[in-house]
């Protein structure tokens, strides 16, 4: 059988994708009822973080032991990645030893790269184009909140980055329509949205694209690596906050997502986290669930 990889959401077709949110369900159930599950027992997951994090590394070591595995955290520290060996080398020899690779990276053609050398799955648990992991555990919170998710209409307001490149994949994988409001000289890649020109809308103003909206989305306006442009961004996105009152023009039932950190006061109003339309905690928290569900599915090749 095909090594499967899991780069962006576009690796995997609806119906997987349905399958492993169905599972990743299941499996938080599972752990909040104490059972206990061995299903990748002996079975080991090498974690690569060039980028650093506080969820994506919590949420797959512990997914790993809870499913009865070990994880490996290298930091560029750790590896020749970051002395100047050719990373085809590293994934060929890093991939003899274990059951998978997740990477937490800059550019996404190093994980391609790292995937194509591969001889086991390798996760993309971020870069700075795409990061799928994080859209499994929102399409995974939506689901438990309020049911299929096809035909809705999600607003992502804000910086047209990595999270809104999933977004835009989401959309055609989940059937729904994404409105996207960001500032101008901010918009995604026109190259993914010429590529799903039917499901998403581009423009200017937030409460144009959250009215009538069933989500909202957002994510900070400076990301790791941008740290430079924070006082430009500041400006430019002073009016693309993500506050009760956007959340009003909203549906009724809409609900408030964010893939944390957040900074109050900024992408966010104080308040929102704890919002009656906030379901950031079950978000992150699935985090966990559906990487388990991943792992799962790529390391053994089927959902049980």
């Amino acid at each position: 059988m095909a090594v499967r990889h899991f780069l962006t959401l576009n690796d995997m077709s609806t119906a997987e994708l349905e399958d492993l949110l169905v599972h990743a369900s299941k499996l938080r159930q599972s752990w909040h009822n104490g059972e206990i599950r061995d299903s990748l027992k002996n079975r080991v997951l090498a974690m690569i973080f060039e980028k650093s994090s506080t969820r994506t590394r919590v949420s797959f070591e512990a997914g790993m032991f809870q499913l009865g595995g070990s994880a490996l955290f290298l930091s560029p520290r750790d590896t020749q990645l970051g002395r100047g060996e050719p990373i085809e080398d590293s994934s060929i020899v890093i991939s003899s030893m274990v059951d998978a690779v997740m990477i937490r990276t800059f550019a996404h053609d190093i994980v391609e790269r790292f995937a194509a050398a591969s001889r086991v799955p390798v996760i993309n648990a971020l870069t700075d184009d795409f990061h799928p992991c994080q859209l499994l555990a929102d399409m995974q919170t939506y689901r438990e909140h309020r049911g299929s998710i096809r035909g809705a209409t999600v607003a992502w307001i804000g910086d047209g980055n990595n999270m809104c490149n999933s977004y835009i994949n989401a959309a055609e994988k989940f059937d729904f329509h994404l409105n996207v409001a960001c500032p101008e000289g901010y918009e995604p890649d026109p190259a993914i949205v010429e590529r799903h020109r039917d499901r998403v809308s581009v423009i200017s103003d937030p409460a144009e694209a959250a009215r009538g909206a069933h989500l909202l989305v957002t994510d900070v306006w400076a990301s790791m690596g941008q740290e430079d442009e924070q006082q430009a961004r500041t400006k430019a996105f002073h009016s693309y906050q993500i506050n009760p009152q956007l959340m009003a023009l909203a549906d009724k039932d809409a609900l408030f997502m964010h893939c944390l950190p957040a900074h109050r006061g900024e992408e966010i109003s104080e308040d929102m986290l704890d919002h009656a339309s906030s379901v950031v905690w079950d978000e992150a928290e699935n985090r966990l669930h559906a990487q388990k569900a991943l792992l799962e599915f790529l390391i053994l090749g089927q959902l049980d």
